[in-house]
């Protein structure tokens, strides 16, 4: 494919595989939380940078559309499904120092996509996320009311949930299924406590533990999506959010049927 453009600081030589770069970026972006219009603006910066006259780029939370106008007239257009993600701040942030770097100095699809890759294969820290739920659970179920034990029970059982959304959120068929499975499963693991040790205050240790399950990031992200815009994924966002929490509700009184408060 002939030469597109140089603009005297990088050099780009194939439109299609540096529109499928920008659509592994943009997706990735989401996966990891990223808002809407942080991503649409991070993309019309790149292509702008790598020599596009016109950037139009449009971003829900299920899809991406790419159209690159070139200096020639000829424009160039990609769509990409979004199947979602988990919330990772860490790779969100090396996303964005990524694209500085990109627009403070471009370079060639080839090596854009070796940097993106690399990013793709950074496995996430577990045992300090594992150790996160535990001390998130544990702490909530106290500063609830509950007893020492109970926020000692609660973190143990923090731990399991941090140790399910790392092993099996991938192979379930969405969040909703997820959060109502790991939901049930922690109601039982309450209810079982609470017969064991009957001095437990079961209400403590389930609002230390749904804590980590509720959605409280994307449905921020949805009010923000509708005031600065961005409507038709702020909808989503919302939507989604909502059948996650009737999800985790769901699970949790099913367990209590089940067992009893």
């Amino acid at each position: 494919m002939r030469t597109m453009y140089e603009n005297g600081v990088g050099r780009l030589e194939e439109e299609s595989s540096f529109l499928h770069q920008l659509m592994d970026m943009g997706e990735m972006l989401l996966s990891c939380g990223a808002e809407v219009n942080r991503v649409e603006d991070t993309l019309i910066r790149m292509g702008s940078c790598a020599g596009a006259v016109r950037m139009n780029v449009f971003v829900i939370t299920s899809s991406i559309v790419i159209t690159m106008q070139l200096p020639d007239g000829k424009a160039t257009t990609q769509t990409r499904r979004i199947l979602g993600g988990s919330i990772n701040f860490k790779r969100l942030e090396e996303l964005n120092a990524l694209s500085r770097r990109f627009c403070a100095n471009p370079c060639s699809p080839e090596e854009l996509g070796r940097e993106i890759e690399a990013l793709k294969r950074q496995s996430n820290r577990v045992r300090p996320m594992l150790l996160g739920c535990a001390l998130a659970a544990g702490s909530f179920a106290v500063f609830f009311g509950g007893s020492a034990l109970d926020g000692v029970f609660s973190a143990v059982i923090g731990f399991l949930i941090g140790l399910a959304q790392l092993k099996l959120s991938g192979i379930t068929p969405n969040p909703l299924i997820f959060n109502l499975l790991c939901s049930f499963a922690m109601g039982t693991m309450v209810a079982l406590s609470k017969r064991l040790l009957p001095s437990l205050n079961a209400d403590m240790i389930m609002i230390g533990d749904i804590m980590l399950l509720i959605p409280g990031l994307p449905m921020t992200n949805a009010i923000r999506d509708v005031l600065v815009g961005d409507t038709i994924s702020g909808i989503m966002r919302l939507v989604e959010s909502l059948l996650w929490a009737g999800g985790i509700a769901c699970g949790v009184m099913l367990s209590m049927l089940l067992l009893g408060r």
